[in-house]
């Protein structure tokens, strides 16, 4: 089974934006699908038992080799892909760790660095939506809830809001 048929006709994806204490940008140049080639924001598809959050830790410290912590939810990308594939991209601020040296996953990217934002906005290869975060400095997040239960009878594992 391909990854496409396992995710179904809904897919839910996190994608980071990484800033250095510089005010440095983390992206990566992916190796394929519709962002081949270009500068994007690490990011990837959200896993069975895991959180959204939990997910953008996973994808950027496999795609970079970067450790962060969540700051907060900035967005939601939502779209459908030919009429059937609802396509859903959750965008979350996060911070490093420690400013350790960026790698790359090999089979997943060309490269992975931290690039200065208005280095982004001159290169002809930043994706659009990096290219419109840095414009409109979309940084603002809503910080996760994690104390609240919304009853033993749902099950839930895991529970978190971002409001």
């Amino acid at each position: 089974m391909s990854n496409r048929e396992k995710r179904g006709k809904v897919w839910l994806a996190v994608a980071g934006v990484v800033k250095s204490k510089d005010g440095q940008w983390l992206v990566v140049k992916k190796r394929y699908g519709g962002l081949k080639g270009k500068w994007s924001l690490p990011a990837g598809f959200v896993e069975m038992g895991e959180t959204a959050d939990e997910a953008v830790i996973r994808e950027v410290l496999e795609e970079t080799g970067i450790q962060c912590n969540v700051k907060g939810l900035i967005g939601l990308r939502t779209g459908v892909i030919k009429g059937e594939i609802s396509d859903n991209l959750l965008h979350f601020l996060l911070e490093p760790v420690n400013e350790v040296e960026v790698s790359h996953q090999d089979h997943e990217l060309f490269e992975a660095k931290f690039m200065a934002p208005e280095e982004l906005l001159l290169n002809q290869d930043a994706s659009i939506i990096l290219q419109y975060l840095i414009r409109n400095d979309i940084t603002f997040s809503k910080q996760a809830i994690n104390n609240l239960n919304p009853g033993d009878q749902f099950g839930y594992t895991a529970y978190k809001l971002f409001l």
